[in-house]
């Protein structure tokens, strides 16, 4: 057999076997076999090279396009930001326009240099040895956007400059894109000094201050050129989060702004821009108070700011939309019931100030919302934003007092909840009134004995009359009953935020934790809509160059039944009318009203809540030191010993409501009560012929009624309150009362004790059962009958006594 010799091509090379499983020879005469199996799949290193050489060429030639297409445009419309109208609920009547840029461009040179250096150290540290771009920021920026794990940044200050001057706020590829070939001429056309005064010129600080020059003058009050180390830095802070970190605004972000300050300075250090010793001794600047514009004067400031805080938290609009401007705002405040609410203030409060050192501290706050539709129909912050910037009607960390009381009521008509013997709770139950009474729980006392205001005891009292005179020691061993964590679950459903801290102990009965009158009113506002909660709003419409922009549901839910909802405003409806209780100046309005009043801690606040079928208000008074910003004590403050909600606030509101509801026709409150609440006490005594002193009602006797079941008659020259029950029309038995054989006591955990055993009376007052007319730590809820010994059935006010578990 021959071999076979290789074709010879005709130019005499040698060429392929025709056979493709033949084996190629080398000039060594080794054999290449050819790929097979899994390996044909893989490409070869042609393959690759060429596609990424392929790749390169694409890219390259997709720059040089974009660096052709892409040209540096003029200003937008962001870096002469429009202005934003707000209107009244009619949408015709303008209220004030916010957003007209506050900016005055410097030079470089006219900016402190070490302020210069905080900027770079806290958005850029490279920027003058750096390109114009990041390439790596850039990519991990667009990633997270565009898988939706939120708008990034990460650019360099030339870009960020771009973006404010030339672009928008958009965080879209395509905007990026631009960015990053704008960013490239820019750098080849305008020196890094340039951009940077650039950047510091357009960049936005908070206050509606754009540019360091106009940031400087509204923080410290001062030109840029004068700032100190420690204030530079501030700036340069600011820059991260301008409206978290002004702590005249939010004094509770001061730990994290600090943080962001030191971490300024610290790397001006790291860079050599601050030696250690001059960051050493530089201290945190001291931050002036803001300074608003006219068009904020009076109430217009108070209202923007709420309204712009509803925008954003809502997410109706970003806070960096709504300082570029262009939106048309129709609130839902109404004119009439605004300068309503001014007028009241103005009469009842500011007009009545003093010179004393208190009176500096008032402020006022209310809040007013329609309970058919959620909306709030007013809102007061102070007395001038321009010159009080704080609103008193969203400040948040001002205790609410006793206003809370109808919560823990409601919690416990909602859980049909029983006191510690098994005894439902009702209108007319009784609890043990006594100051600084341990609060019992199903084991004894837990720890916590609450002091009644003035430290008046008041013995056996009825559910609705401690919510008459507000008495701490009855709402305490309430919460106790219900369970302090099903109230704080009625007050979130009532519409409290979820982020107000109830204390999770009896202590919540006295209002110890901060929210604000717009916050209670809302609370206020699902009571009087029979326990139906709608979401409060501050905005009816808003749209941008013609187009409305989608605002939150707010479908109505029934947060608690209508039943425990009615019954409650029944019970504060007692406190308008009793005339003993402390919310009458409600009877003002001229209109049904349900309301309570309430006093903080150390009578740094008073409060008045209340509503009419129309509408639900929360009127409060804040004592606020100008200088240091700490709560202080409104005692001597308007010409009167001491503020309580029943005195300024309590004007305010029966006036605002009058007015705000004139020509409206008056309706009566549509209630349907559960059991125990049909049959509300009604005062029928007559006044005392002594005038009296005090708008307090007299201290009652802190012993048990006599066995005869007649009430006490008190010492002094106030009449005690009057009976609140019906005369009795059982006769009274002839003969001798019977002395029992032991004396009558306050039972430790519950009501009046009576003596031991004897024959007395089968019915009739003074008739009883057994030992004493109340068990251990139960209740009664009505007089007793019956035979054996006299036990004692009259409460303070002639109510049947009941004792609950210590209450």
């Amino acid at each position: 057999m021959h071999d076979v010799p290789p074709r010879v091509n005709p130019g005499g090379g040698r060429g392929v076997p025709q056979d493709m499983s033949d084996v190629q020879s080398g000039p060594g005469g080794a054999g290449r076999p050819r790929r097979s199996g899994w390996r044909r799949l893989l490409p070869t290193w042609r393959m690759v090279t060429g596609g990424v050489l392929g790749v390169l060429l694409v890219l390259i030639g997709g720059f040089f396009l974009g660096y052709a297409l892409v040209s540096i445009p003029d200003p937008n419309a962001a870096a002469v930001a429009q202005n934003n109208v707000y209107l009244y609920a009619d949408g015709k009547t303008e209220i004030t326009r916010d957003g007209a840029v506050n900016r005055q461009n410097v030079p470089l040179s006219d900016v402190a240099k070490t302020a210069r250096y905080a900027v770079l150290s806290a958005e850029d540290r490279n920027f003058y040895h750096e390109s114009a771009v990041s390439p790596k920021s850039m990519l991990r920026a667009a990633w997270n956007t565009a898988t939706g794990k939120g708008t990034q940044s990460g650019s360099t200050i030339t870009q960020q400059y771009v973006k404010n001057y030339y672009l928008n706020q958009s965080q879209t590829v395509s905007r990026k894109l631009k960015e990053f070939f704008i960013s490239i001429k820019l750098d080849r056309n305008e020196t890094k000094d340039q951009i940077l005064e650039g950047y510091l010129n357009t960049s936005y600080y908070g206050r509606n201050a754009y540019g360091i020059e106009a940031a400087s003058q509204a923080y410290f009050n001062k030109d840029a050129a004068n700032l100190t180390t420690a204030e530079g830095a501030y700036l340069a802070t600011l820059l991260n989060a301008p409206s978290e970190y002004d702590l005249a605004a939010h004094p509770e972000n001061a730990p994290a702004a600090k943080a962001r300050w030191n971490y300024v300075l610290g790397g001006m250090v790291k860079e050599h821009w601050l030696t250690q010793a001059q960051r050493d001794a530089t201290t945190f600047p001291t931050i002036g108070k803001p300074k608003p514009t006219a068009s904020k004067a009076g109430q217009r400031g108070y209202i923007i700011e709420a309204v712009n805080k509803y925008l954003t938290d809502n997410n109706i609009v970003s806070a960096d939309a709504l300082r570029a401007g262009g939106y048309r705002i129709t609130t839902t405040i109404q004119q009439s019931d605004e300068d309503a609410i001014v007028k009241s203030a103005q009469d009842n409060v500011w007009s009545k100030l003093g010179t004393t050192k208190a009176d500096s501290y008032v402020r006022t706050g209310a809040a007013s919302i329609d309970p058919a539709t959620g909306n709030v129909v007013a809102l007061y912050g102070g007395l001038d934003y321009t010159k009080q910037y704080v609103s008193s009607a969203t400040n948040a960390t001002y205790q609410p007092g006793s206003t809370f009381k109808p919560v823990i009521l409601a919690s416990a008509l909602q859980h049909s909840s029983q006191t510690q013997d098994g005894q439902a709770i009702t209108p007319d139950t009784v609890y043990n009134g006594d100051s600084k009474r341990p609060v019992q729980g199903p084991n004894g006392p837990v720890g916590y004995a609450p002091e009644n205001e003035d430290k008046v005891s008041y013995g056996p009292i009825s559910v609705t009359e401690a919510m008459d005179k507000s008495v701490n020691a009855v709402y305490a061993q309430m919460a106790q009953d219900v369970g302090t964590g099903k109230v704080t679950e009625t007050a979130h459903a009532l519409g409290l935020p979820d982020s107000v801290a109830v204390p999770s102990t009896p202590a919540m009965a006295l209002g110890a934790f901060g929210a604000s009158p717009l916050e209670m009113a809302q609370v206020y506002a699902t009571l009087a809509d029979h326990g139906k909660r709608i979401p409060y709003s501050l905005v009816t419409k808003v749209d941008k160059d013609g187009n409305d922009l989608s605002l939150p549901s707010r479908d109505p839910v029934q947060a608690i039944p209508r039943g425990a909802a009615d019954t409650t405003t029944s019970v504060l409806r007692s406190v308008v009318d009793s005339p003993t209780a402390t919310a009458t100046a409600a009877q003002g309005s001229g209109w049904p009203s349900a309301a309570k009043t309430g006093t903080a801690e150390d009578d740094k606040a008073a409060w008045f809540a209340g509503y009419t079928p129309k509408l639900a208000t929360v009127v409060a008074l804040f004592g606020l030191n100008p200088d240091t910003g700490a709560q202080e004590s409104l005692n001597n403050a308007l010409g009167v010993a001491r503020v309580n909600g029943g005195g300024p606030p309590g004007q305010v509101w029966a006036q605002y409501t009058a007015d705000a509801l004139n020509g409206v026709p008056q309706q009566d409150f549509d209630l349907q009560l559960q059991p125990g609440a049909n049959t509300l006490p009604t005062d029928t005594g007559t006044p005392s012929d002594t005038p009296s002193t005090t708008t307090q009602a007299p201290p009652p006797t802190t012993t048990a009624p006599p066995p005869t079941g007649t009430a006490p008659t008190p010492t002094g020259t106030t009449a005690q309150p009057p009976s609140t029950t019906a005369p009795t029309t059982t006769a009274t038995p002839t003969g001798t009362t019977p002395t029992p054989t032991g004396t009558a006591t306050m039972n430790p955990v519950g009501g009046t004790t009576a003596g031991g055993g004897g024959s007395g009376p089968s019915s009739g007052p003074g008739a009883g059962s057994g030992p004493g007319s109340v068990s251990g730590a139960g209740s009664s809820t009505g007089p007793t009958t019956g035979s054996g010994s006299g036990g004692s059935t009259a409460g303070s006010r002639g109510t049947p006594v009941a004792a609950s578990g210590g209450g």
